[in-house]
């Protein structure tokens, strides 16, 4: 896939960035969130600059995806599980018929 240059504002700063022509949407839809949250944060907390948003938002985010990892992990080994025991159901069958 072709890669594609586009310029985002996080934080009311440009970052110019490479990017692979598929992604366009999927980037700009996160600075758009991270923006959202740093906006969220301005108007909720107290802060210096926006380096303290931009750490919260960082720390929001990241928490997320642990969490969320997690529990794929959980779920990944209760489907491994599940498929183990099915296998084990057929082999059985299998081996009746």
């Amino acid at each position: 896939m072709p890669s594609l240059s586009i310029t985002v504002n996080i934080a009311d700063r440009p970052y110019r960035l490479k990017i692979e022509a598929g992604e366009e949407e999927t980037v700009r839809k996160a600075v758009k969130s991270i923006n959202e949250k740093i906006k969220a944060y301005a108007d909720t907390y107290a802060y210096k600059d926006k380096q303290d948003l931009l750490a919260m938002v960082a720390l929001q985010f990241s928490t997320y995806v642990v969490n969320h990892e997690s529990k794929a992990q959980v779920n990944d080994d209760h489907i491994i599980g599940k498929l183990t025991e099915l296998d084990t159901i057929l082999t059985d069958c299998l081996k009746k018929a």
